[in-house]
C-alpha cells in the first residue's frame, strides 16, 4: 500500500482523497482558519455578568467593535485543558464533559483543572521560564541546584503560595543553592554585579526592562543588592549566598518610585527593597503579577509586551488592570484566585473567530487570539496520541542529567535538558527570562517535519494506542474509529461533513482500515485546529 522514499511515506493509491481530508478539516499552514459556526461557536448569548466583561464590553462599545460569538463546548474544554494545565483532555474526560447537564459545569472545569497535579508542572514550567531554572553555560545552577531549586517552584505553585511570600522568599533568601532552593534567583543571572542582579529583579517581579528607566533609578535599584556576597564550599558545585558581613557605611539610595531610604550599616539592603516591593500600595508589582497571568491566558497582556511595563507603554484597558490588581492585593495574593477569574468570564469563553476586523480588536479582546501550542504541550500532545516517548539530552553532559521516557515535557526542572523536537519549535533558551525568548510561530521547517518526518510517520505506524482502538472496531465499525480519533486528537466529533468524507475514506478498494485510521491521525495532527489554542 505504502512507498517509503527517503523517510517519507508516499501512498501509491487515493491520495487525492487524503489531501481532500486536510482541506476538508482543518486546512493546513496555507489559507485562513475555517470560519464556521460549527462546533467551533455556541448559541448561547453572550453576558456581560462580571465585572472583567463589562470593563471589556465598555470598551469595545466605544470604538464600536462587535465581540465575537461564544466559544462551543469543544472549544471551550481543549482551550482550558491546554491554557491551564498544558495537556489535552483525554477522550473519557471529553465525552464526560460533553454529556454534563450541568449549565454551570464550565466553571466546575476550572475549578477541578486548577487543583491537578499538572497544574503545578505546567506553571512550574512559565516560572522556569522567567526564573531562569537552567543548569548549564550561561546560567550554570548545576543540575542539583536546578532539581532543589524546580522543586521549590512547583511546591510554592501546588500549595498556592501567596504571591508576595514567594517573592519574598526569593528575593531574601540567604544560604546553599543545594539547601535554601530560592537563593538560586541570586545564581541564575549571568553575572554577580548588582546592576545585573537589579535587572532581573525588575524583569522578573515589575515586569520593567531597567535599562529604560533613568540613570539615577538604575544606580539606586543596584545599590538595594551591593551587599550580597558568594563563597563555595567543599561540596562539588555548592556555592553559598550571604549578606557581605564587612564593615559598611549606611548609605542613601532611591526606590524605582523616586522615593529615598537610608540603608543602615549593618541592614541588609534587600529586605528593605522587598518590602517597599510586596507593598499593596506599590505601583508594580501586583500589576505586573496579573498582567502576566491575562497574556499567558489570553495571548497578550493588557500592557503589551507583558515585561515591558512603563509609562510611554498604557494599558489596552487600564480599569481592567486595575481591578485586577486590587483583587490579587485584597485576596491575599492569591494568584489561583486571579487565574480563576479569568477564565470563568466571558472574555475568555469568546470565539476565536473574529466579528469585527477593526485594527484594534485583538488588543482590546474582541475575541481569543489564535496562537500555536508552546512546543512542550505539543510534544506532549503527540506523544498522548501515539503513545511514543521523547528523547532528552544536554548539549553539556553532568552528572544526574538523565530523564526517563516516561517523563513529560512540561514537568522537565532543566532548561538545559533538551531534544531535537523542543530546539525545532522555539522552546526558550532561559538565558534572560524575556518572555519573548519563546518563539510559537511557524516555520517551514516545522511544516515539513510534521507533514513528512519519518519519526512521525513511525510514531503513528506503530502506535500501541491506534491499535488497541483499531481492534475495538476490527474493521466494522469506522464510524466509531473515526469518532475516538476526533476526540483524541481534536477534543471533539467530527461534524456530519467530515464523518462522511472519513467514512468514504475508510471504504476505499485495497485499503486496510488500520491504514486508513493511521492517515486521519497523520492528516489531524497536521491541522491548525490541532497545532494551535483556539
Amino acid at each position: 500500500m505504502y512507498l517509503f522514499k527517503n523517510g517519507i511515506r508516499i501512498m501509491k493509491t487515493k491520495i487525492i482523497v487524503v489531501g481532500f481530508l486536510f482541506f476538508i478539516i482543518a486546512g493546513i499552514y496555507a489559507g485562513e482558519v475555517l470560519r464556521v459556526v460549527e462546533p467551533y461557536e455556541s448559541k448561547r448569548a453572550l453576558t456581560a455578568s462580571d465585572r472583567i466583561d463589562r470593563i471589556i464590553t465598555k470598551g469595545l462599545e466605544q470604538r464600536n467593535i462587535i465581540p465575537a460569538n461564544k466559544c462551543s463546548d469543544q472549544v471551550f474544554l481543549r482551550r482550558a485543558f491546554v491554557d491551564v494545565i498544558g495537556t489535552l483532555p483525554t477522550s473519557k474526560e471529553a465525552n464526560r464533559f460533553y454529556r454534563d447537564p450541568n449549565p454551570d459545569k464550565r466553571s466546575a472545569l476550572i475549578n477541578h483543572l486548577l487543583n491537578r497535579d499538572e497544574f503545578a508542572d505546567y506553571w512550574s514550567l512559565k516560572w522556569g521560564d522567567i526564573l531562569r531554572v537552567k543548569a548549564e553555560f550561561p546560567i550554570n545552577l548545576w543540575p542539583n541546584g536546578v532539581q532543589a531549586y524546580h522543586r521549590w517552584i512547583r511546591e510554592s505553585i501546588r500549595t498556592n503560595k501567596p504571591y508576595d511570600r514567594f517573592a519574598r522568599e526569593l528575593l531574601t533568601s540567604s544560604g546553599s543553592n543545594f539547601r535554601t532552593p530560592p537563593v538560586n534567583f541570586y545564581r541564575a543571572i549571568q553575572d554577580h554585579e548588582p546592576s545585573s542582579i537589579a535587572r532581573a529583579v525588575a524583569l522578573s517581579f515589575m515586569g520593567s526592562r531597567i535599562d529604560k528607566w533613568q540613570e539615577d533609578r538604575q544606580c539606586g535599584m543596584a545599590a538595594f543588592f551591593s551587599r550580597i556576597a558568594y563563597k563555595n564550599t567543599a561540596e562539588w558545585k555548592e556555592e553559598i549566598v550571604y549578606p557581605d558581613p564587612a564593615p559598611a557605611q549606611a548609605f542613601k539610595t532611591v526606590f524605582p518610585d523616586g522615593s529615598e531610604v537610608w540603608i543602615k550599616d549593618d541592614e541588609d539592603p534587600r529586605m528593605v527593597f522587598a518590602e517597599w516591593l510586596i507593598s499593596g500600595k506599590n505601583p508594580w508589582f501586583a500589576r505586573n503579577a496579573v498582567n502576566r497571568i491575562w497574556s499567558w491566558l489570553m495571548g497578550r497582556g493588557i500592557v503589551h509586551e507583558p515585561d515591558d511595563i512603563r509609562p510611554d507603554n498604557p494599558p489596552a484597558h487600564p480599569e481592567l488592570l486595575s481591578f485586577l490588581e486590587k483583587e490579587l492585593v485584597e485576596s491575599g495574593y492569591n494568584l489561583k484566585h486571579i487565574y480563576r477569574i479569568i477564565l470563568i468570564s466571558q472574555t475568555y469563553q469568546l470565539s476565536s473567530i473574529p466579528q469585527s476586523n477593526h485594527p484594534e480588536a485583538e488588543a482590546l479582546f474582541a475575541f481569543y487570539p489564535v496562537r500555536r501550542l508552546d512546543a512542550e504541550v505539543l510534544i506532549d500532545a503527540l506523544d498522548g496520541i501515539t503513545g511514543a516517548r521523547e528523547n532528552y539530552y544536554s548539549e553539556i553532559p553532568e552528572p544526574f542529567t538523565y530523564i526517563p521516557q516516561t517523563k513529560r515535557t512540561i514537568a522537565l526542572a532543566d532548561g538545559s535538558i533538551t531534544s531535537d523536537f523542543l530546539e525545532k519549535f522555539g522552546r526558550p533558551t532561559r538565558d534572560t527570562g524575556l518572555e519573548s525568548e519563546r518563539n510559537n510561530q511557524p516555520t517551514d521547517t516545522q511544516r515539513l517535519y510534521l507533514l513528512n518526518s519519518a519519526e512521525i510517520l513511525k510514531q503513528i505506524d506503530t502506535s500501541w494506542q491506534l491499535r488497541a482502538l483499531f481492534k475495538k472496531g476490527a474493521g466494522k465499525n469506522n464510524s466509531m474509529i473515526i469518532n475516538r480519533i476526533y476526540l483524541g486528537v481534536l477534543s471533539r466529533f467530527p461534524t456530519k461533513e467530515e464523518m462522511i468524507v472519513a467514512e468514504k475514506y475508510f471504504s476505499t478498494k485495497g485499503l486496510k482500515p488500520v491504514d486508513a485510521a493511521k492517515d486521519l491521525t497523520w492528516a489531524l495532527i497536521n491541522t491548525k485546529e490541532f497545532l494551535y489554542r483556539h
